[in-house]
């Protein structure tokens, strides 16, 4: 989004962070409350399914719209395009939220034993790197040159179109077999909603356990690299790589995920088995840090040595993709220990709300570097200022991000035998549960 507003409609990127600011405070009411509406739901299909299957359409229609401004594209219409832009971001993010906080909540819902979610998070994370590789690789296909000049700028836009349809065809076809084929919720969670306490004091029992507000700062950590990297690569490829093709850069980051399928299963899955999610997940994050040094050095004429770089950043981004959410899996039971009742679309709505924090984070970092580089309006070819500029914001803050992520998760509580201990009570829970139904 940053590349096609930035370099096609040209938007200022002070508008562009303007914009997603304002877009974050809409979801600081937006995700909570769709969170506490699903726990609070009962029909039929249960409590999740009839949110994702209203979602699917409408969120893949969005996904067009998204590469569509109502204004011809330039400097001269930035005001109308960026009232567009702000718009069609937060209607997406509504049915973004409502689809992906629902299905996101099926998981630990499901999957209640240790066992089972090792089991079908293998089978999750495979499908999720495989959709990141389509939506990495997909781009290339249809668009020439992400950052053309002005006289390619019509062709381009029709190109970012196409893509758009692509997606969107992607997108509905996969969540309607989604919608016809996963599992349905249990019957012993059926009567959960009438204990699901209310929106406020929802959120004030997700802010209490200690366990979540130790998890926060690492998953906002997290999520700010998954944000800040595929945002800057099409414009760190261009400028610092020397890089036109646009499939070619599509594979730059296409090639961390390709290799993230093979580091979840030789390294992330019996590591994690072995020494627990915690441990895994701070080895994770150093070897992410480590991997993504390389950055900092890469030039032009570097293709196939970047692919390689992409390829072994791979590692620390596939352990975070695979630990991640075993690890809220873990604090939602504590929370089922301590309440009685499964909350998880709850804490992941307040969970959502803090990711968002992660992309205001992003953008109030790329912004001001942008601007103190004298690159607010996107031209080419880049300075030496700002290729610095690119290779630190794709380097150096996301390595801070990490190391306080570490930190972090090392004070993280819920591990060892605390963790061992909420297993047993809550399988407790579970077949006291069974036994009335």
């Amino acid at each position: 989004m940053l590349t096609f507003y930035f370099t096609e409609v040209q938007l200022s990127i002070t508008l562009i962070t303007a914009g997603f600011i304002i877009w974050a405070f809409w979801n600081s009411f937006n995700d909570p409350m769709l969170g506490y509406l699903s726990d609070r739901t009962h029909t039929r299909f249960g409590r999740r399914l009839p949110y994702i299957m209203v979602a699917i359409v409408p969120l893949g229609i969005i996904v067009f719209l998204l590469f569509t401004p109502i204004l011809p594209i330039g400097v001269d219409n930035q005001i109308g395009n960026f009232i567009y832009f702000m718009i069609i971001i937060i209607v997406f993010e509504f049915f973004y939220t409502m689809f992906s906080l629902n299905t996101t909540s099926l998981f630990p819902e499901t999957f209640i034993s240790e066992d089972e979610r090792t089991k079908a998070n293998n089978v999750r994370q495979s499908f999720l790197i495989l959709g990141l590789i389509i939506a990495f690789v997909l781009p290339g296909l249809f668009i020439e040159d992400y950052t053309p000049d002005s006289a390619d700028a019509s062709k381009a836009l029709g190109e970012y179109q196409l893509f758009g349809i692509g997606a969107m065809i992607i997108i509905i076809i996969g969540g309607l077999i989604f919608a016809k084929f996963t599992p349905r919720e249990r019957k012993e969670f059926r009567e959960d909603y009438k204990i699901a306490p209310s929106f406020s004091n929802s959120i004030r029992m997700c802010i209490k356990s200690k366990s979540f507000m130790w998890y926060i700062p690492a998953e906002i950590a997290n999520w700010f690299v998954y944000g800040i990297l595929p945002t800057l690569i099409p414009l760190y490829a261009k400028a610092v790589l020397g890089m036109d093709d646009a499939l070619m850069i599509s594979l730059l980051m296409g090639a961390a995920f390709i290799s993230s399928v093979i580091f979840i299963t030789f390294v992330w899955k019996p590591v994690v088995r072995k020494i627990g999610n915690r441990k895994a997940w701070m080895i994770s994050m150093t070897s992410w840090i480590i991997t993504l040094f390389p950055l900092m050095f890469l030039g032009p004429n570097m293709e196939i040595p970047a692919i390689i770089v992409f390829f072994f950043i791979g590692l620390g981004l596939s352990g975070s993709f695979y630990i991640i959410d075993l690890v809220v899996s873990d604090i939602i039971d504590e929370d089922e220990v301590n309440t009685g009742t499964r909350r998880e679309a709850g804490y992941y709505g307040v969970n959502a709300f803090f990711l968002r924090l992660a992309i205001i984070i992003v953008f109030l970092s790329i912004g001001p570097m942008f601007i103190i580089a004298d690159w607010e309006v996107f031209t080419l070819p880049a300075s030496a200022e700002i290729q610095m500029t690119l290779r630190i914001l794709i380097f150096v803050y996301p390595a801070i991000a990490l190391v306080i992520a570490i930190l972090a998760i090392y004070k993280y509580p819920l591990h060892g035998e605390k963790l061992k201990q909420v297993k047993q009570d809550v399988a407790k829970i579970h077949e006291e549960k069974k036994s009335k139904i």
